[in-house]
């Protein structure tokens, strides 16, 4: 028997799709997102209100503000919106600049309300502000 090899017989290119630069372009995506994901941190404010027993009270020359569950702000006895805070602590504090302020929110008060009054008062002039708790019903 003779070797011969025929023209049906040799070997042809294959036809297929190489996936080698696909898989080191996806391994890239992943390495990059793992090393950026490291790198992000969150920053968050803690903020404890206080137990009754530890709050302090304050004598005379305060601005009272309180916060309802509800999410409703008075200032003062005047029901307002959080965008009216800031005027109302300017037009307060221009009459008595000693003045300081208190922030009375109720135990399921909306901790975003509550730092949105508390950069109002901020705005309005009053460096001094106190977060007073309320008593449980």
């Amino acid at each position: 028997m003779s070797l011969r090899r025929h023209a049906h017989d040799e070997p042809t290119s294959e036809t297929g799709i190489d996936l080698a630069p696909m898989l080191d372009f996806v391994l890239n995506l992943l390495i990059f997102f793992i090393i950026t994901a490291v790198f992000v941190k969150e920053v968050a404010l803690d903020a404890s209100r206080p137990t009754t027993k530890a709050a302090e009270s304050k004598e005379a020359g305060t601005i009272l503000i309180a916060i309802k569950e509800s999410g409703d702000i008075f200032v003062g006895s005047r029901q307002t919106d959080v965008r009216a805070v800031r005027a109302a602590i300017e037009r307060l504090h221009s009459q008595k600049p000693e003045d300081v302020a208190v922030i009375i929110a109720e135990g399921a008060a909306a901790t975003g309300v509550l730092v949105q009054v508390m950069d109002q008062v901020r705005q309005g002039g009053i460096d001094q502000i106190s977060i007073s708790a309320s008593s449980p019903k």
